[in-house]
């Protein structure tokens, strides 16, 4: 039996993880996704349910139910001639030139299914939050990440090959001649991009990739497209800046989005928009379709076709669904008890913040000013998108709604450009286990999903509650001064508000956090911990402050705390999946996330009689403290 001096997670864990099995169509399994399939449950059983009884008075719901019951009508999707995707795949055959592409280039982003070889999206502007900016980057590549195109990563050739062979076998299915030339072209051109990728580190340090570049400069650089009208056709203006988060695509530009590239671009973008295809159409093509992502995780069987009917009704009204599941399934007794965590959460902040030791009082003062700013949002938004109004279902195919819904959704997207920045709109649905702070806003966003146990209940205790719910509150506080959230002010915008000195020191802490984990082993190999800092930072402010608090409360139980800790970060998950994540995701391994931030608490050790034979033991001068 382990011991939790040994190993918190563990120890804590131990029945689950000697019984809890991995789902055949799932690469892991974790307390977040447990939470998941249980709203699945619920969801596909109350989805069915309204298709019996279309709800009347909810216009926007209504559609859902109509768009998923169209996602579970097989006999329909099975006889689906391809009619429709034959049509988009054509207008990108259609295109015999470098002349034709850069001609068609507004058609493309606007009437048709054609991704493009390069990313002009609308965002808020880092340094204005409350207007938009257009931030240009690259298109992406097919492996994870940059690190699997290395010669020494054991699954590179496997891989590309895989995806070469099925992609091939995808455009057959719909009548492409020379489909395995095409994809073989389409994986020529990926390779071409990766020297300008960036990195997953590079994109963990988002605030570092703000890189404006006036108009007139963009135009002049990036000479092979003619951007001045394609940039007018997306936002009806040339505005005066544009923002480049890739530099080294932004410099090598002209030497990838050319004529003597076309043809691997041309392959490219048939065989990315046939994949796509494939999600809303027979099963068979549904299954070859995920065959990729199956192998890139080791998943044993591809979903249900009743779980994959509820993915395509969330693909596209996500909010819409979230709306319905936080009003049915969340209490206002539960949201007054989150809302009351928060709050002391956040007095909690005030008076770390106010006797902090390592930083001037005019920072600390500027840090408090920011944390009473945070705009709190619990369970659900007042309100959905306008957008959802616009999405109406057809008598066609699936397929030729989800065309049509793009559009829609792409209109939308480049319409924002001339408006205001809504802080209030959420990037989550409610049905989601998950949490967000969001620094353009500096807003903190807990949908409703994540508001029950483990992470919360009314008959936990409030240790249990603050070791989950109120370390995960205090986890999206903690994002406003992680390394990225702190560059940005209390109105979100990326504005430098330390004093030298002290930004130098919380440098230095950074540099604590990311060696106390860098190097650090797991089952699939070593945690990055430059890639993973900024979650590392959370996590430690969030279990910091939810200990402070807790300790405050009557029934304080610091056992159960540490315990609730460990219990909402279990996760099993196959080792490509592991690995993956390693190399990409700014979250540390759970494991990790359980055993690491405790060992920075004095409480911990105290609590659990730790002694130096342990190990679970770190000295007292090597525990990292920042928040």
């Amino acid at each position: 039996m382990t011991r939790i001096q040994d190993d918190l997670f563990a120890a804590v864990n131990e029945d689950w993880l000697a019984t809890t099995e991995i789902p055949a169509d799932k690469p892991r399994i974790s307390a977040f996704d447990e939470l998941v399939l249980e709203i699945e449950k619920n969801l596909t059983a109350d989805l069915t349910e309204l298709l019996e009884h279309l709800p009347s008075d909810n216009a926007e719901l209504l559609e859902a139910i109509k768009f998923y019951k169209k996602a579970g009508n097989w006999e329909l999707r099975n006889s689906d001639d391809f009619s429709a995707v034959k049509f988009e795949l054509a207008k990108i055959q259609s295109l015999t030139s470098f002349s034709d592409f850069l001609l068609e280039l507004p058609n493309l982003i606007f009437h048709s299914q054609a991704p493009l070889p390069f990313n002009l999206a609308v965002e808020p502007d880092m340094m204005d939050a409350r207007h938009y900016a257009l931030g240009f980057t690259g298109p992406g590549l097919i492996l994870p990440d940059t690190t699997y195109y290395a010669e020494e990563h054991p699954r590179k050739y496997e891989l590309l090959e895989f995806w070469t062979k099925n992609s091939a076998e995808i455009l057959t299915k719909f009548g492409v001649e020379n489909a395995a030339e095409v994809a073989q072209q389409a994986i020529q051109f990926d390779a071409l991009l990766v020297p300008s990728a960036n990195t997953s580190e590079e994109w963990a340090k988002y605030a570092e990739l703000y890189q404006p570049v006036s108009s007139d400069k963009f135009l002049t650089d990036l000479s092979n497209v003619d951007f001045s009208t394609f940039i007018s056709a997306l936002v009806k203006k040339v505005p005066e800046k544009i923002v480049v988060f890739e530099n080294r695509f932004y410099d090598n530009f002209n030497q990838l989005i050319s004529e003597q590239n076309f043809s691997l671009i041309k392959s490219w973008m048939l065989t990315k928009a046939a994949r796509k295809a494939t999600n809303y159409l027979s099963e068979e093509l549904r299954v070859l379709g995920s065959a990729y992502s199956r192998l890139l995780s080791n998943v044993a069987e591809p979903r249900k076709q009743d779980k994959h009917q509820l993915d395509v009704a969330e693909t596209y009204f996500s909010q819409v669904i979230g709306l319905y599941y936080g009003k049915k399934y969340f209490g206002d007794k539960a949201k007054a008890d989150v809302k009351r965590m928060t709050a002391q959460m956040i007095k909690v902040y005030q008076n770390r913040l106010s006797t902090n030791t390592w930083l001037s009082q005019s920072t600390r003062e500027k840090a408090i000013e920011k944390l009473d700013a945070i705009t709190v949002n619990i369970a659900y938004p007042d309100k959905l998108p306008e957008y959802y109004s616009r999405l109406k279902i057809t008598a066609n195919s699936l397929y030729a709604d989800v065309v049509k819904f793009d559009e829609i959704l792409t209109a939308r997207h480049y319409e924002k450009f001339t408006e205001e920045v809504d802080k209030k709109e959420w990037q989550m649905p409610a049905h989601m286990v998950n949490a967000y702070y969001s620094p353009d806003s500096n807003s903190i966003f807990f949908p409703a999903a994540i508001l029950q146990a483990p992470f919360y209940s009314l008959t936990q205790s409030s240790s249990q509650n603050y070791g989950g719910i109120g370390a995960v509150i205090a986890h999206e506080i903690s994002h406003a001064f992680d390394n990225n959230g702190a560059q940005f002010d209390k109105f979100g915008n990326l504005n430098k508000w330390w004093t030298d000195e002290d930004y130098a020191a919380f440098e230095k802490k950074q540099e604590e956090m990311i060696a106390e984990f860098d190097g650090v082993e797991t089952e699939a190999g070593k945690a990055n911990g430059k890639l993973i800092v900024s979650e590392n930072i959370a996590d430690q402010g969030g279990i910091t402050a939810a200990i402070t608090a807790a300790k405050l409360e009557k029934d304080v139980n610091l056992s159960e705390f540490f315990s609730q800790w460990a219990r909402i970060w279990r996760m099993k998950a196959s080792i490509e999946f592991q690995q993956m994540l390693l190399s990409m995701d700014v979250h540390a391994p759970g494991k990790l996330r359980a055993n690491i931030p405790p060992t920075n608490l004095d409480e911990f050790f105290e609590t659990f009689a730790i002694q130096e034979t342990d190990q679970m033991y770190r000295a007292p001068e090597n525990r990292v403290k920042i928040w």
